[in-house]
């Protein structure tokens, strides 16, 4: 990470123009900060940061081809890449923590105060942590879960469909998004957690969601 000048420089993920139009709106020079370059997507992270001169990348966790989660993983390979606060307006503890896990600086829910948003990304581009308050409990106690849980061989037993599913899963997705990607009915995507669940021996969606990104199973 480079050194914070006197705006602290800021990049934005989201898939969202208007929600990137409003973080813009948010992050302001008379604040001390300034966005100094977009992306609608995870994938689009590594250019922007050899193009820009970042402090600290404010990233979506929910994206339509990189997702956050893998997104920040990526970034946590480069030692001098600068630091993440993890945004989201889902109110998702394994999301949460799996973006901690990641290597994410800190949280912050959309729909926090435009002060808090200010707050967070100043701390974090000098190095600090920021965690929503509203969620923060929760998420550790998530986070703090063995995070090596379920049957990794097993994932062999599981046929392209479920795979599918289960990627969709540690994306974020609800089984009702899973059915509109796949088209397929909510009954069949609700049988075919029900049978990833019995083979990977995952007790629930939160831990589905930590063991395909711990497990690296997330796939393109």
């Amino acid at each position: 990470m480079s050194g914070v000048t006197d705006l602290v420089r800021v990049l934005l993920v989201d898939d969202q123009e208007l929600v990137r139009s409003g973080l813009s709106r948010i992050l302001r020079p008379r604040d001390g900060l300034q966005v100094v370059a977009e992306c609608d997507d995870g994938d689009q992270v590594p250019d922007a940061l050899r193009d820009h001169e970042v402090d600290v990348v404010v990233m979506d966790l929910r994206m339509r081809r990189v997702d956050g989660i893998s997104a920040i993983r990526i970034l946590r390979q480069d030692p001098s890449a600068p630091p993440v606060l993890a945004l989201t307006t889902f109110d998702d503890d394994a999301l949460l923590s799996g973006a901690l896990r990641a290597g994410a600086a800190g949280f912050l829910l959309k729909d926090a105060p435009a002060e808090d948003l200010i707050r967070a990304v100043r701390e974090v581009a000098t190095g600090g942590s920021w965690l929503d308050p509203t969620v923060t409990g929760r998420v550790l106690a998530d986070y703090r879960r063995a995070p090596l849980a379920g049957d990794l061989a097993a994932v062999d037993e599981l046929t392209s469909r479920e795979l599918e599913v289960l990627r969709a899963i540690g994306r974020g997705l609800s089984n009702g998004e899973i059915a509109t990607a796949l088209f397929i009915s909510e009954l069949t995507v609700k049988s075919h957690v029900g049978r990833i669940f019995s083979k990977l021996s995952l007790r629930d969606r939160p831990a589905a969601i930590v063991f395909v990104h711990e497990r690296g199973l997330l796939g393109p």
